[in-house]
């Protein structure tokens, strides 16, 4: 991998480099998008591994469909996922630094406004801990605390929900009214575990994302069992004057971005859109990557009345605490606009309940 690649990375924090977070764990929960082509091939089109979300929908998926349909659950060995809080509760216990069994827990969410906020209320009451926004904690002598009606109560793990700029703003932007200042420094004493990892965000740059299969055979000796959406860096002039001359078969995202902000679809674009993506590609090609179109698989929904099909992509789960477990089902991503093949639920999409059976 080119040393640039990582250097040049919005999300490499060189501040944080160095730190080694409770038992060598940075990416706790990771979300992967796999998807399926029109050779019925399944792909992992990319990783999130900041602060994935939408496992909240998966669960209430599973609750409703169970309510609605339970001759099918009678019928058919479909194995659990309403389990993910008690594997996630457990894993974060682990990572507490004064030990399993005193961990204080808390949920650190940005509040009310932030689109994922039912999630972040649903896992904290789930769990069982308290859900804190940023002027909730303080830390004092190297220690973060809960303020609570009965005093300051210790805080060993925080999982936080808010983006490494906002987290603490002597770190990330010092205009933060999110975070909470001086969490960092605690975190870099080992009194605090933060998760996921304050610094993951370059792992999942989309930039990097082409070098996982190599990463895989290098750390593990194996080759990767998933292939990879075919990914041109357009830092490369040969690639991003290809990516040019076919930008209306191409989707062209930033690498930096989540929830389907910032995508342009080549299919659906006009001129004008094509023009200043051009431009601005040229103007930083490290922000960008660029994929062919893939066909995502369909699936019927019902919508309006009618049975129609509309494109798909799932996201699976996984908990890295003392042991790795990956949840068995998934957020099934629907794109509810005909024809779409943007499936964030940030942009409209929908979603489904998965079914992982029993053998």
């Amino acid at each position: 991998m080119p040393v640039e690649l990582i250097y040049q990375g919005k999300d490499f924090r060189p501040k944080l480099m160095d730190i080694e977070p409770p038992h060598n764990v940075y990416t706790h929960i990771a979300g992967i998008d796999i998807v399926r082509d029109e050779r019925g091939e399944y792909l992992v089109l990319e990783d999130n591994l900041r602060t994935p979300s939408g496992v909240s929908y998966l669960i209430e998926n599973r609750i409703v469909e169970r309510r609605i349909l339970p001759e099918f659950f009678n019928k058919y060995r479909v194995r659990r996922v309403e389990h993910y809080p008690a594997l996630l509760i457990d894993a974060l216990r682990y990572m507490s630094p004064r030990g399993k069994e005193r961990a204080v827990v808390v949920v650190l969410t940005p509040g009310i406004y932030n689109s994922a906020y039912f999630e972040h209320t649903f896992l904290a009451r789930e769990m069982g801990v308290e859900l804190a926004e940023g002027r909730d904690l303080v830390v004092k002598d190297g220690v973060v605390y809960l303020k609570t009606t009965r005093g300051l109560r210790r805080v060993d793990v925080v999982y936080r929900r808010i983006d490494d700029d906002f987290l603490d703003p002597l770190y990330g932007r010092s205009d933060s009214a999110l975070g909470v200042a001086g969490i960092i420094n605690a975190w870099r004493a080992g009194n605090v575990a933060i998760v996921n990892a304050p610094g993951t965000g370059i792992a999942d740059d989309k930039a990097v994302y082409p070098y996982v299969p190599e990463l895989i055979r290098y750390y593990l000796g194996e080759e990767p069992i998933l292939g990879n959406v075919p990914t041109y860096h357009l830092t490369n002039p040969e690639e991003r004057n290809y990516v040019v001359e076919h930008i209306q078969d191409m989707v062209i995202k930033p690498v930096s971005e989540s929830g389907g902000y910032g995508l342009f679809m080549g299919p659906s674009s006009n001129r004008k859109e094509r023009l200043a993506f051009i431009d601005a590609v040229f103007k930083d090609p490290r922000n960008y990557i660029a994929q062919p179109v893939v066909q995502l698989s369909r699936h019927l929904c019902y919508l309006n009345g009618e049975l129609e099909s509309r494109h798909i992509d799932l996201r699976p789960f996984i908990i890295y605490g003392e042991d790795i477990h990956v949840i068995p089902g998934g957020l099934t991503r629907v794109a509810l606009t005909k024809g779409s093949l943007v499936v964030n639920s940030s942009q409209g999409g929908g979603s489904k309940d998965t079914w992982v059976l029993h053998q």
